[in-house]
């Protein structure tokens, strides 16, 4: 502390025994101006006009911790200069928020907080880093066993826990200690469910808002509760949007623990939350919580919805751990109609019915020990052992592979792939003996493009005869179109996912031994289409070809080989394919455990490399697919994807250039992304022991906690997707965040 603070203190001291007994408001304005010239006046008379009755009788020690301090950070930080001074009254000044304990924080915040934010440019910036690290230091999270709901600092921080209302008193008071403008918001319902909640809101040339201990990577303006904010209703005591003010209005804001207190001002600020309400697609909402028993706990659990027909719906899991208590999935209902809701926690499986009542909304609060047993008709949903569940894959997946070799035998026998719309006819040559875990399969694609039919047909045919495996299914697909780009349409994806089932079901192929190569447009092609499609491969080889917008980042797992001559210059695909090496170089050092690749340059030679690019094959034939890698590297390129490796998507979130990256640490498993706020974990005990529980955290968050089951039903759908054994879900998890 400063000599010119401890003196400042003395004076307080000595100041405050000698009005012992007197009114602290006596003299506030007086004694403001003596230390802080004319701001200190203005400041003291804001909080002389404005404090609201029950401050009568106020400590005196509060009123001057909050001036000093105050008039302290005006200067200190540039968000604070930036103010107005109607501003800086009403949400920097102001010693409290709402009808909490009035106490002495601002220095104790302030000495914390100015390390948290001194490398901050923005007011945004530094509620974020307040948000992510201050709850940490003082160890306060949300918790509803606290005393009261609306505590302050100090009784918050004696307990450690707070619900949403005293973390956001927290949040609000240590943005307040380094000049950031901030007050309350909350609403006393939800319109589409039970429930109150409280939140931030901060200045930064305009309001934005926050979750006091729920910290998103992408910072402020993200929270759960954007979408039932959404839902509010202007002007409605029950359904609108408020946020605090110390200075008086017409308004008040909604103490819901005290609903005849309505002494705490208020502006209305739902309009800025707002987008139109629309109801779930199929009727009404019903948003669920978990508990053990009436009086337990919440508990994580997975959820499947079914309607009356046995189709499955919603797979959701339910909140728990520091999650706010309103923080709650949902599913629709249509009126009169019902719902069978299957719930798996901690390794066992019961069920439930819901019915509706016609109503918009409504939170369903389901008891662990009040569920009922599986009936007969669930076999799929009962719990599997792990041997089990792999003896079921096995057995699912040769039927599978029986009625698709049965059902493709047209195909087979004319050798084409038949899509849809378009269809690859192929050519074939088989080498070697097959080993004892099945062939090899080798995919290899021409070049030409951009020519009469004629030319690529030409193009088409030398490929077969390019490259010869030591062992394998070498196949040559002729591309369905003769466009430039005769690799990297949409319906190349498709085409090859069947091509691939087609050869693993009736060819005794091995799906982790399934490789790709090509040749100049047929390179394109490799370029496009491994890191999209990266968890299909073994690995990769690109020859004589050129990216385009194609990007590197989704081989994390594919082992990747360029080569291209080093007079090859048209398209520059020479200076290309050397880039792409560096970039290759560069992901391996920061990740190195991935990224495995080689980058081959031929001195003197050009477009033609007269054969040397075969030593790729005996490079690619090393390497074995993990269909269960510990980490995956995800980027949406134009071509998008709803599965890749154990993640996957709704294909309304799939959309270009969203990255997804997830760890596998032990029973952890680390998601980070800015893109989307949900995504099914595809999981199996090749990638997590599923005896015991696993540990979900998105960012900062734990969103899921505890057991996940392994089941027929999954399996099924696993395999439905994609006839893959080794491939193929035992347990899924639906994450929302």
């Amino acid at each position: 502390m400063s000599l010119r603070l401890a003196f400042v203190g003395l004076i307080l001291i000595s100041n405050a025994m000698a009005r012992a007994g007197q009114d602290p408001w006596d003299d506030l304005v007086e004694s403001a101006t003596q230390r802080h010239g004319i701001p200190g006046r203005n400041a003291a008379q804001f909080l002389v006009d404005h404090h609201p009755p029950r401050d009568a009788d106020i400590d005196r020690a509060i009123l001057d911790e909050t001036l000093d301090y105050a008039m302290k950070v005006r200067d200190e930080f540039p968000w604070t200069r930036k103010l107005s001074q109607f501003r800086f009254h009403n949400d920097v000044l102001p010693y409290a928020s709402l009808d909490e304990t009035r106490e002495t924080w601002r220095r104790e915040f302030y000495e914390r907080c100015k390390p948290i934010v001194a490398n901050c440019k923005t007011a945004s910036q530094a509620a974020d880093a307040i948000n992510r690290q201050f709850f940490k230091d003082v160890n306060v999270h949300y918790h509803t066993e606290r005393e009261k709901p609306n505590q302050s600092p100090a009784e918050s921080m004696r307990q450690g826990r707070a619900t949403c209302t005293g973390l956001s008193i927290l949040l609000v008071d240590a943005c307040r200690s380094v000049g950031i403008a901030a007050r309350i918001a909350g609403v006393a319902s939800w319109r589409a469910k039970d429930g109150n909640h409280t939140w931030v809101e901060i200045w930064d040339d305009g309001w934005h808002f926050l979750g006091a201990d729920e910290p998103d990577k992408r910072g402020v303006d993200r929270a759960w509760f954007v979408r039932d904010a959404m839902k509010a209703v202007p002007g409605d005591p029950m359904y609108a949007i408020w946020a605090s003010s110390f200075e008086e209005s017409t308004i008040h804001f909604p103490l819901v623990w005290n609903p005849d207190d309505k002494s705490v001002p208020a502006v209305d600020v739902t309009t800025r939350y707002l987008s139109p309400y629309k109801k779930a697609e199929d009727g009404a909402l019903r948003h669920v919580r978990l508990w053990t028993t009436k009086d337990g706990d919440r508990a994580y659990a997975a959820i499947s919805v079914f309607d009356a027909d046995g189709k499955i719906g919603d797979r959701f899991a339910t909140r728990a751990g520091e999650s706010d208590l309103n923080d709650m999935p949902g599913f629709g209902i249509l009126p009169g109609s019902q719902r069978r809701l299957i719930v798996e926690y901690d390794g066992q499986v019961r069920c439930t019915t819901v019915t509706s009542d016609n109503d918009d909304v409504q939170t369903l609060d389901l008891y662990w020990d009040k569920l009922s047993p599986l009936q007969d008709s669930d076999e799929a949903f009962k719990p599997l052992t792990k041997s089990a569940a792999e003896s079921a894959i096995t057995e699912s997946a040769k039927r599978r592979a029986e009625r698709i070799a049965e059902k493709r035998k047209q195909e087979i026998d004319a050798n084409i792939v038949q899509g849809r719309v378009q269809s690859l006819r192929l050519l074939e040559k088989t080498f070697g003996d097959a080993p004892a875990d099945g062939r090899s399969l080798w995919i290899s694609l021409h070049g030409g493009g951009g020519a009469p039919t004629e030319v690529n047909d030409r193009q088409w045919q030398n490929q077969i005869k390019l490259y010869e495996p030591a062992e394998g299914i070498y196949v040559a697909p002729r591309a369905p179109t003769d466009t430039w780009n005769l690799w990297h349409k949409k319906h190349i994806d498709k085409l090859f996912d069947r091509l691939i089932e087609t050869y693993v079901a009736a060819k005794n192929v091995n799906p982790n031994k399934v490789y790709l190569l090509g040749y100049s447009a047929g390179g394109d092609g490799v370029y496009q289409l491994a890191p999209r499609m990266a968890d299909r491969f073994a690995a990769a080889s690109m020859m004589a070809g050129h990216p385009n917008e194609a990007k590197p980042l989704g081989l994390r797992n594919l082992p990747f080989a360029i080569f291209c001559g080093g007079e090859d210059d048209a398209y520059s695909r020479n200076t290309v394919a050397a880039n792409w090496g560096r970039e290759l170089d560069d992901l391996r050092a920061a990740d190195p455990d991935g990224y495995p690749h080689r980058t081959t340059i031929y001195p003197g030679l050009g477009h033609w490399m007269e054969g040397k690019d075969k030593e790729a094959l005996p490079w690619m034939a090393a390497n074995t697919r993990n269909p269960w890698p510990n980490r995956i590297v995800w980027r949406q390129d134009n071509v998008t994807h709803t599965r890749f490796y154990w993640l996957k998507l709704l294909r309304k979130d799939a959309k270009k250039g969203r990255t997804i990256i997830a760890d596998v640490d032990g029973q952890t498993i680390t998601i980070k992304t800015d893109d989307v706020n949900r995504l099914t974990l595809r999981l199996r005990d090749s990638l997590i022991d599923l005896d015991k529980p696993i540990r979900i955290v998105v960012g900062e968050k734990t969103v899921y906690e505890g057991r996940v089951t392994r089941t027929r039903a999954v399996i099924d759908q696993s395999l439905k997707e994609r006839n893959d054994a080794t491939a193929a879900a035992t347990a899924e998890l639906n994450v929302e965040w």
